[in-house]
Protein backbone atom coordinates (compact mmCIF):
# COMPACT_ATOMS: atom_id res chain seq x y z
CA UNK A 1 0.00 0.00 0.00
CA UNK A 2 1.27 2.86 -0.96
CA UNK A 3 2.14 6.28 1.73
CA UNK A 4 2.81 9.19 0.39
CA UNK A 5 4.35 11.98 2.78
CA UNK A 6 4.65 14.01 -0.28
CA UNK A 7 2.45 16.56 1.29
CA UNK A 8 -0.60 17.16 3.36
CA UNK A 9 -2.16 18.68 -0.25
CA UNK A 10 -2.44 14.80 -1.23
CA UNK A 11 -5.27 13.42 0.95
CA UNK A 12 -8.72 12.18 -0.98
CA UNK A 13 -12.33 13.27 -0.01
CA UNK A 14 -13.54 11.12 2.90
CA UNK A 15 -16.86 9.08 2.23
CA UNK A 16 -18.52 11.75 4.60
CA UNK A 17 -17.38 14.76 2.43
CA UNK A 18 -18.18 13.02 -0.97
CA UNK A 19 -21.64 12.39 0.49
CA UNK A 20 -21.87 16.16 1.55
CA UNK A 21 -20.40 17.23 -2.03
CA UNK A 22 -23.26 15.31 -3.98
CA UNK A 23 -25.78 16.77 -1.49
CA UNK A 24 -24.86 19.88 -1.43
CA UNK A 25 -26.97 23.13 -2.45
CA UNK A 26 -25.62 25.42 -4.92
CA UNK A 27 -26.01 28.67 -6.43
CA UNK A 28 -23.42 31.57 -8.67
CA UNK A 29 -21.04 32.33 -6.58
CA UNK A 30 -19.64 35.32 -8.47
CA UNK A 31 -22.90 36.55 -7.10
CA UNK A 32 -22.39 36.01 -3.92
CA UNK A 33 -25.42 33.26 -4.23
CA UNK A 34 -24.17 30.21 -3.17
CA UNK A 35 -25.37 29.18 0.03
CA UNK A 36 -23.06 26.58 1.01
CA UNK A 37 -20.17 28.50 0.25
CA UNK A 38 -21.52 31.49 1.92
CA UNK A 39 -21.93 29.27 5.06
CA UNK A 40 -18.06 28.17 4.48
CA UNK A 41 -16.98 31.77 4.19
CA UNK A 42 -18.94 32.70 7.16
CA UNK A 43 -17.80 29.81 9.33
CA UNK A 44 -14.45 30.41 8.42
CA UNK A 45 -14.74 33.89 9.85
CA UNK A 46 -16.35 33.47 12.98
CA UNK A 47 -13.70 30.58 13.99
CA UNK A 48 -10.58 33.11 13.26
CA UNK A 49 -12.75 36.58 14.99
CA UNK A 50 -12.96 38.20 11.43
CA UNK A 51 -16.32 39.81 9.47
CA UNK A 52 -15.80 38.36 6.66
CA UNK A 53 -14.53 35.55 4.28
CA UNK A 54 -13.79 35.06 0.50
CA UNK A 55 -13.24 31.06 -0.47
CA UNK A 56 -10.78 30.81 -3.44
CA UNK A 57 -9.42 27.72 -5.24
CA UNK A 58 -5.76 27.97 -3.16
CA UNK A 59 -4.02 29.28 -0.60
CA UNK A 60 -1.51 31.12 -3.38
CA UNK A 61 -4.39 33.20 -4.42
CA UNK A 62 -5.82 34.49 -1.12
CA UNK A 63 -2.42 35.28 -0.68
CA UNK A 64 -2.05 37.36 -3.47
CA UNK A 65 -5.27 38.63 -3.42
CA UNK A 66 -4.64 40.04 0.24
CA UNK A 67 -1.05 41.59 -0.91
CA UNK A 68 -3.02 43.31 -3.78
CA UNK A 69 -5.60 44.72 -1.14
CA UNK A 70 -2.88 45.97 1.05
CA UNK A 71 -0.09 48.02 -1.20
CA UNK A 72 0.21 49.96 -4.01
CA UNK A 73 2.76 49.31 -6.66
CA UNK A 74 6.31 50.17 -5.92
CA UNK A 75 6.09 49.12 -2.48
CA UNK A 76 7.89 46.69 -0.39
CA UNK A 77 6.34 43.42 1.32
CA UNK A 78 8.12 42.58 4.48
CA UNK A 79 7.97 39.05 5.17
CA UNK A 80 10.57 36.30 6.66
CA UNK A 81 12.98 34.94 5.02
CA UNK A 82 11.76 31.78 3.43
CA UNK A 83 8.53 32.91 3.33
CA UNK A 84 5.78 30.73 0.26
CA UNK A 85 4.47 34.01 -0.64
CA UNK A 86 8.26 34.81 -2.36
CA UNK A 87 9.67 30.77 -2.57
CA UNK A 88 6.42 29.44 -4.04
CA UNK A 89 4.20 31.96 -5.70
CA UNK A 90 5.99 32.22 -8.40
CA UNK A 91 6.72 35.86 -8.66
CA UNK A 92 3.05 37.00 -8.42
CA UNK A 93 4.00 39.65 -6.00
CA UNK A 94 5.58 41.69 -8.71
CA UNK A 95 3.89 40.57 -11.70
CA UNK A 96 0.10 41.31 -10.33
CA UNK A 97 0.61 43.64 -7.24
CA UNK A 98 3.90 45.38 -9.13
CA UNK A 99 5.85 44.86 -5.47
CA UNK A 100 8.86 42.93 -4.29
CA UNK A 101 9.83 41.42 -0.84
CA UNK A 102 11.89 42.83 1.73
CA UNK A 103 13.27 39.83 3.99
CA UNK A 104 13.81 39.87 7.45
CA UNK A 105 16.13 36.69 9.45
CA UNK A 106 14.19 34.67 10.66
CA UNK A 107 15.59 31.62 12.94
CA UNK A 108 12.96 28.69 12.49
CA UNK A 109 10.73 30.83 11.01
CA UNK A 110 10.30 33.11 13.63
CA UNK A 111 11.49 37.10 12.97
CA UNK A 112 12.23 38.94 15.48
CA UNK A 113 9.74 41.89 16.51
CA UNK A 114 12.69 44.99 16.13
CA UNK A 115 13.80 43.36 13.30
CA UNK A 116 10.99 43.80 10.99
CA UNK A 117 10.85 47.69 12.64
CA UNK A 118 14.46 47.70 11.43
CA UNK A 119 12.84 46.60 7.63
CA UNK A 120 10.72 49.49 7.29
CA UNK A 121 11.75 51.47 4.69
CA UNK A 122 10.53 55.27 4.69
CA UNK A 123 13.14 56.69 2.58
CA UNK A 124 12.11 58.76 -0.91
CA UNK A 125 14.95 56.83 -2.06
CA UNK A 126 14.04 53.68 -1.87
CA UNK A 127 10.71 51.40 -2.18
CA UNK A 128 8.39 52.18 0.62
CA UNK A 129 6.94 50.02 2.90
CA UNK A 130 3.66 48.65 2.18
CA UNK A 131 3.12 45.78 4.73
CA UNK A 132 4.14 43.18 6.50
CA UNK A 133 3.42 39.06 5.92
CA UNK A 134 3.95 36.22 8.39
CA UNK A 135 3.97 32.72 7.76
CA UNK A 136 2.44 29.68 10.66
CA UNK A 137 3.21 27.57 10.48
CA UNK A 138 6.54 28.62 8.39
CA UNK A 139 6.72 25.95 6.04
CA UNK A 140 10.63 26.04 4.82
CA UNK A 141 11.92 26.57 8.16
CA UNK A 142 10.02 22.80 8.90
CA UNK A 143 6.68 23.93 10.03
CA UNK A 144 7.47 26.24 12.72
CA UNK A 145 5.59 27.93 14.77
CA UNK A 146 5.53 32.03 16.17
CA UNK A 147 5.20 32.35 19.38
CA UNK A 148 1.86 34.34 20.67
CA UNK A 149 4.74 37.06 22.15
CA UNK A 150 6.67 37.32 18.76
CA UNK A 151 3.11 37.59 16.94
CA UNK A 152 1.93 40.85 19.62
CA UNK A 153 5.27 41.99 19.57
CA UNK A 154 4.99 42.12 15.53
CA UNK A 155 1.59 43.53 15.99
CA UNK A 156 2.36 46.48 17.73
CA UNK A 157 5.14 47.33 15.34
CA UNK A 158 2.71 47.17 12.44
CA UNK A 159 0.15 49.38 14.41
CA UNK A 160 2.82 51.73 15.72
CA UNK A 161 4.07 52.12 11.58
CA UNK A 162 0.64 52.41 10.69
CA UNK A 163 1.35 49.07 8.42
CA UNK A 164 -1.30 46.41 7.31
CA UNK A 165 -0.29 43.06 8.88
CA UNK A 166 -1.26 39.57 7.29
CA UNK A 167 -0.74 35.91 8.08
CA UNK A 168 -0.65 33.41 5.52
CA UNK A 169 -1.84 31.01 7.50
CA UNK A 170 -1.67 27.86 5.23
CA UNK A 171 -0.91 26.02 8.53
CA UNK A 172 -2.36 27.79 11.35
CA UNK A 173 -4.67 25.44 12.72
CA UNK A 174 -1.70 23.41 13.32
CA UNK A 175 0.01 25.89 14.76
CA UNK A 176 -2.96 26.56 17.12
CA UNK A 177 -2.62 22.76 17.58
CA UNK A 178 0.49 22.93 18.60
CA UNK A 179 0.34 26.05 21.05
CA UNK A 180 -3.06 24.64 22.53
CA UNK A 181 -4.99 27.82 21.65
CA UNK A 182 -7.77 28.63 19.82
CA UNK A 183 -7.13 29.33 16.25
CA UNK A 184 -8.19 33.06 17.33
CA UNK A 185 -5.64 33.86 20.01
CA UNK A 186 -3.05 33.50 16.81
CA UNK A 187 -5.54 35.13 13.95
CA UNK A 188 -6.74 38.11 16.16
CA UNK A 189 -3.15 39.95 15.79
CA UNK A 190 -3.68 40.48 12.24
CA UNK A 191 -5.79 42.90 9.67
CA UNK A 192 -6.29 39.59 6.87
CA UNK A 193 -5.80 35.97 7.27
CA UNK A 194 -5.31 33.15 4.31
CA UNK A 195 -6.67 29.91 6.02
CA UNK A 196 -5.93 26.74 3.82
CA UNK A 197 -8.88 24.03 3.89
CA UNK A 198 -6.89 21.75 1.98
CA UNK A 199 -3.77 20.80 3.91
CA UNK A 200 -3.90 19.86 7.45
CA UNK A 201 -7.75 19.39 7.58
CA UNK A 202 -8.41 17.48 4.72
CA UNK A 203 -10.43 19.33 2.11
CA UNK A 204 -9.93 18.84 -1.54
CA UNK A 205 -10.28 21.89 -2.72
CA UNK A 206 -9.87 25.84 -1.92
CA UNK A 207 -8.52 28.65 0.83
CA UNK A 208 -10.31 30.98 2.49
CA UNK A 209 -9.34 34.62 3.26
CA UNK A 210 -10.74 36.44 5.94
CA UNK A 211 -10.67 40.06 6.89
CA UNK A 212 -13.38 43.46 7.25
CA UNK A 213 -16.32 43.16 5.47
CA UNK A 214 -14.91 45.92 3.43
CA UNK A 215 -11.59 44.21 2.79
CA UNK A 216 -13.45 41.46 1.41
CA UNK A 217 -15.81 43.29 -0.88
CA UNK A 218 -12.85 44.59 -2.34
CA UNK A 219 -11.28 41.27 -2.54
CA UNK A 220 -14.27 39.74 -4.48
CA UNK A 221 -12.80 42.12 -7.50
CA UNK A 222 -9.48 40.80 -7.33
CA UNK A 223 -10.61 37.47 -6.88
CA UNK A 224 -12.20 37.73 -10.19
CA UNK A 225 -9.51 39.75 -11.81
CA UNK A 226 -7.29 35.92 -10.88
CA UNK A 227 -9.53 33.55 -12.24
CA UNK A 228 -10.98 33.15 -9.21
CA UNK A 229 -14.62 32.93 -9.59
CA UNK A 230 -15.93 29.37 -9.04
CA UNK A 231 -19.42 29.64 -9.88
CA UNK A 232 -21.69 26.64 -8.34
CA UNK A 233 -18.21 26.29 -6.26
CA UNK A 234 -20.86 24.82 -3.25
CA UNK A 235 -19.99 21.66 -4.52
CA UNK A 236 -16.39 21.94 -2.93
CA UNK A 237 -17.89 24.39 -0.08
CA UNK A 238 -19.41 21.42 1.68
CA UNK A 239 -16.31 18.95 1.62
CA UNK A 240 -14.54 22.00 3.35
CA UNK A 241 -17.22 22.55 6.04
CA UNK A 242 -16.42 19.24 7.05
CA UNK A 243 -12.89 19.11 7.20
CA UNK A 244 -13.48 22.20 8.85
CA UNK A 245 -15.69 20.63 11.58
CA UNK A 246 -13.54 17.66 12.09
CA UNK A 247 -9.98 18.17 10.87
CA UNK A 248 -8.79 20.28 13.68
CA UNK A 249 -9.05 17.48 15.93
CA UNK A 250 -6.90 15.23 13.96
CA UNK A 251 -4.18 17.75 13.81
CA UNK A 252 -2.53 16.55 17.27
CA UNK A 253 -2.37 12.78 15.82
CA UNK A 254 -0.54 14.05 12.71
CA UNK A 255 2.51 16.46 14.88
CA UNK A 256 3.06 13.18 17.04
CA UNK A 257 3.46 10.99 14.02
CA UNK A 258 5.99 13.44 12.59
CA UNK A 259 8.02 13.14 15.88
CA UNK A 260 7.99 9.73 15.79
CA UNK A 261 9.27 9.95 12.33
CA UNK A 262 12.33 12.18 12.68
CA UNK A 263 13.19 10.46 15.67
CA UNK A 264 13.39 7.23 13.60
CA UNK A 265 15.58 9.11 10.76
CA UNK A 266 17.82 10.26 13.31
CA UNK A 267 18.31 6.73 14.58
CA UNK A 268 18.82 5.77 10.94
CA UNK A 269 21.67 8.14 10.76
CA UNK A 270 19.48 10.91 9.06
CA UNK A 271 20.32 14.70 9.65
CA UNK A 272 17.00 16.19 10.99
CA UNK A 273 16.77 19.16 13.13
CA UNK A 274 14.77 18.12 15.77
CA UNK A 275 14.18 21.26 17.23
CA UNK A 276 12.27 22.30 14.12
CA UNK A 277 9.62 19.04 14.02
CA UNK A 278 7.20 21.53 15.66
CA UNK A 279 4.02 20.63 13.94
CA UNK A 280 3.70 17.67 10.96
CA UNK A 281 6.30 18.69 8.70
CA UNK A 282 10.08 16.96 8.83
CA UNK A 283 12.98 17.93 6.76
CA UNK A 284 15.89 15.69 6.37
CA UNK A 285 19.20 16.16 4.61
CA UNK A 286 20.96 13.55 2.74
CA UNK A 287 23.45 12.96 -0.25
CA UNK A 288 21.76 12.55 -3.32
CA UNK A 289 18.12 13.44 -2.43
CA UNK A 290 16.28 12.80 -5.58
CA UNK A 291 17.79 9.01 -6.56
CA UNK A 292 16.62 8.54 -2.37
CA UNK A 293 13.37 9.60 -2.95
CA UNK A 294 13.38 7.73 -6.42
CA UNK A 295 14.18 4.49 -4.74
CA UNK A 296 11.51 4.56 -1.68
CA UNK A 297 9.26 5.40 -4.34
CA UNK A 298 10.08 1.81 -6.17
CA UNK A 299 9.04 0.25 -2.63
CA UNK A 300 5.60 2.84 -1.93
CA UNK A 301 6.75 5.30 -0.24
CA UNK A 302 6.54 9.01 -1.77
CA UNK A 303 8.47 12.26 -0.50
CA UNK A 304 9.55 15.40 -2.19
CA UNK A 305 13.09 16.06 -2.68
CA UNK A 306 13.47 19.46 -2.48
CA UNK A 307 16.83 20.61 -3.70
CA UNK A 308 20.00 18.23 -4.39
CA UNK A 309 20.13 17.39 -0.52
CA UNK A 310 16.80 18.13 1.34
CA UNK A 311 13.96 16.13 1.53
CA UNK A 312 10.38 16.34 2.58
CA UNK A 313 8.26 14.46 4.94
CA UNK A 314 4.52 16.10 5.41
CA UNK A 315 2.38 14.28 8.08
CA UNK A 316 -1.37 14.16 7.53
CA UNK A 317 -4.64 12.38 8.35
CA UNK A 318 -4.47 9.47 6.18
CA UNK A 319 -1.03 8.11 7.41
CA UNK A 320 -2.31 6.25 10.38
CA UNK A 321 0.06 4.30 12.66
CA UNK A 322 0.09 1.34 10.24
CA UNK A 323 1.25 3.16 7.43
CA UNK A 324 3.94 5.41 9.10
CA UNK A 325 5.28 1.77 10.42
CA UNK A 326 5.55 1.22 6.55
CA UNK A 327 6.92 3.91 5.64
CA UNK A 328 9.95 4.13 8.48
CA UNK A 329 10.73 0.31 7.62
CA UNK A 330 11.37 1.38 3.78
CA UNK A 331 13.29 4.83 4.61
CA UNK A 332 15.52 3.62 7.16
CA UNK A 333 16.42 0.24 5.54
Amino acid sequence: MLADLRSDTVTTPTPEMRDAMAGAAVGDDVYGEDPTVNALQAEVARQTGFEAGLFMPSGTMTNQVAIALHTRRGEEVICAEGSHIYEWELGMMATFSGVVPRFVPAPLGVPAPEDVRLAIRRSVHQSPSGMISLENTHNKAGGTVIPLDVLAGIREVATQEGLPLHLDGARVYNAAAALGVPVAEITRHFDTVSVCLSKGLGAPVGSVLVGSQAAMARAHRYRKMMGGGMRQAGVLAAAALIALRDGPAQLAADHRRARVLAGALVDAGFAVNLEAVQTNIVYATLPGAAERVAGWAERGVLANALGHDSVRFVLHHQIGDEALDRAIAVLTA
